[in-house]
């Protein structure tokens, strides 16, 4: 079995409430945070005791996605809207209302901008207009994550009635629905292969579909003790990582599926509470965690 060290390199305390988000930024070495406290951060991975805000909104922050071809950080906040903050000029350049509902996950594919609701709507923004172009709602349960393929044109959502359901990206009708957990469905991501799509579970399951077999299930793993709350991958595409509200990281082979590291708190002084985000940087193969606790670890991990 692959050997894996962990060391803890460094831990922020720079929000005030349960950290929710982290998101790649411009430059490899860079990472935003959000959190409940309503601020957005940018951290240095190699500074990271000096980070910056970037916004501050009167609601907390369960999504962010920054968009690479506009220097664009869309920012959501609960039960407002959507609000786009210019990197360069470091102003607010537009914003949606989306109702007053929570805003659990956001995307963006081919000046697109793709909303999550807690209302159990997607919504779809023309990015340049930023007029709604299409909405759909499959249930009244919350949406909680999606995922894109952009390959096969697929977006895959997970709800909390504990199905996936695949829309095309071009129609928008409905591809293929998988009750695929038992409980609501918090994490979905495609493998960077495009072969699978991985979903995770507040009935503490990960699940690996098959793409290319229209969505069969490949394998079911009782992975953690409680909610799955994340998924990401490495650079490499090698290996991938979950994190829990049982306050652990795990280290996986992404082509066996096989356990390889527990990184928790008795042996690593990880976090005391649930975990809800990661990031896997390419910058260093530093892995980046999020939580309840207010903190944000950054990991090295060596194979």
């Amino acid at each position: 079995m692959t050997k894996v060290e962990v060391k803890k390199l460094h831990s922020i305390s720079g929000h005030k409430d349960c950290v929710y988000v982290l998101e790649q930024g411009p430059e490899e070495n860079t990472v935003f945070s959000s959190a409940g406290d309503g601020v957005v951060a940018k951290w240095n991975l190699d500074d990271p005791e000096n980070g910056r805000m970037i916004a501050k909104v009167p609601a907390s922050v369960y999504a962010l996605c920054y968009y690479a071809p506009r220097n664009v950080l869309i920012i959501g906040q609960n039960f407002d809207g959507i609000h786009l903050v210019d990197l360069e000029s470091k102003k607010e350049v537009g914003s949606i209302q989306t109702g007053t509902t929570a805003i659990f996950d956001i995307k963006v594919v081919k000046d697109r901008i793709i909303v999550a609701l807690g209302s159990g709507e997607v919504q779809v923004f023309n990015l340049t207009t930023l007029a709604l172009e299409h909405q759909f709602k499959a249930t009244d349960k919350s949406v909680r994550a999606l995922a894109i393929h952009e390959e096969l044109g697929h977006l895959s959502v997970a709800y909390s009635d504990n199905f996936i359901r695949t829309y095309d990206l071009s129609t928008w009708k409905l591809i293929n629905e998988i009750e695929a957990h038992k409980l609501s469905v918090f994490a979905i991501r495609y493998s960077p292969d495009g072969r699978y799509l991985l979903s995770g579970s507040r009935d503490a399951h990960l699940k690996v579909w098959d793409v290319f077999g229209r969505y069969a299930l490949k394998t079911s793993i009782v992975a953690h003790m409680f909610a799955i709350n994340h998924i990401d991958y490495s650079a490499d595409s090698k290996h991938f990582v979950t994190c829990s509200m049982d306050k652990s990281i795990k280290v996986w082979d992404a082509e066996t599926f096989n356990l390889l590291k527990v990184i928790d708190k008795a042996r690593h002084a990880g976090h005391g509470t649930s975990i809800n985000t990661l990031l896997w940087s390419k910058h260093n193969n530093l892995l980046v965690s999020g939580s309840d606790d207010r903190s944000i670890s950054i990991w090295k991990i060596t194979f």
